[in-house]
């Protein structure tokens, strides 16, 4: 068979043109990705104080806690306003990142008991369950993208949360004060359970009991692969899990 030296080259260089011109439409969808449009990502959860516990003086605050013991035990549900995400740190091949990319969902389940404590409250057992197939960002691309890789969505349409041990809130939390406590539960996270052990702001006033928190893990600890698209867009090793939820007695 006779090879044509000039029809070769000809190919050669087409499959050159077509590489370069994929390259080209990933570099232009990068920069109009982050730097045309860049990322808006909503701050950390964090809990503040009501104006009740500002006011409040050491003495009603036992009085307070005191008083409310009984309204404080029992059974709560997820309220209006609970949100549960993720935060991670996406990063272009050839600049750092600008902000980090934020997706979030509203449709969270579940609830918590707790009893009366001495001087407190004592929260027993709490199950939670986040649909993260339904989590949204500013950037449907990536909300499109997360359903494939990294979290795997639509292959693991939710993450859950059981209490393992009980957690005792002190006195001040029953006030609308922000306290601080450690969980410890087992989170299961693309198909994969751990045990783990994190800090959480909580806040109880009135008939709201609120706790917000987050835990920052590398994406291998859940059998998770950081996303990247195209080498262009990269995120870094570890990801975080963010949450706040309100709950109501039930």
């Amino acid at each position: 068979m006779i090879k044509l030296p000039g029809l070769e080259n000809r190919k050669r260089a087409a499959v050159i043109a077509g590489a370069g011109g994929l390259a080209l439409v990933a570099l232009a969808f990068v920069l109009i990705y982050f730097v045309i449009f860049p990322t808006s990502s909503p701050k950390p959860f964090k809990l503040t104080a009501t104006p009740a516990a500002s006011s409040a003086s050491t003495t009603s605050t036992h009085a307070s806690a005191t008083s409310s013991g009984t309204q404080a035990g029992g059974r709560w549900s997820i309220a209006s306003g609970s949100q549960v995400g993720y935060r991670v740190r996406e990063k272009l091949a050839f600049l750092p990142a600008q902000s980090d990319a934020v997706g979030r969902t509203s449709q969270v389940t579940g609830g918590a008991t707790s009893t009366e404590s001495k001087g407190g409250l004592t929260i027993t057992a709490a199950s939670f369950d986040a649909a993260v197939n339904t989590l949204k960002s500013d950037r449907s691309m990536r909300d499109e993208k997360i359903h494939e890789i990294g979290l795997e969505s639509s292959r693991y349409p939710t993450a859950t949360f059981v209490l393992s041990r009980p957690v005792t809130l002190p006195a001040s939390a029953s006030t609308g004060q922000v306290v601080h406590a450690s969980i410890t539960g087992v989170f299961d996270i693309h198909g994969t359970s751990k045990l783990q052990t994190l800090p959480v702001e909580f806040s109880l006033s009135g008939s709201t009991l609120q706790a917000a928190g987050s835990l920052t893990f590398p994406w291998s600890e859940f059998g998770m692969t950081a996303p990247s698209v195209g080498g262009f867009v990269n995120v870094t090793g570890t990801a975080t899990m963010e949450f706040d939820l309100r709950l109501q007695r039930a």
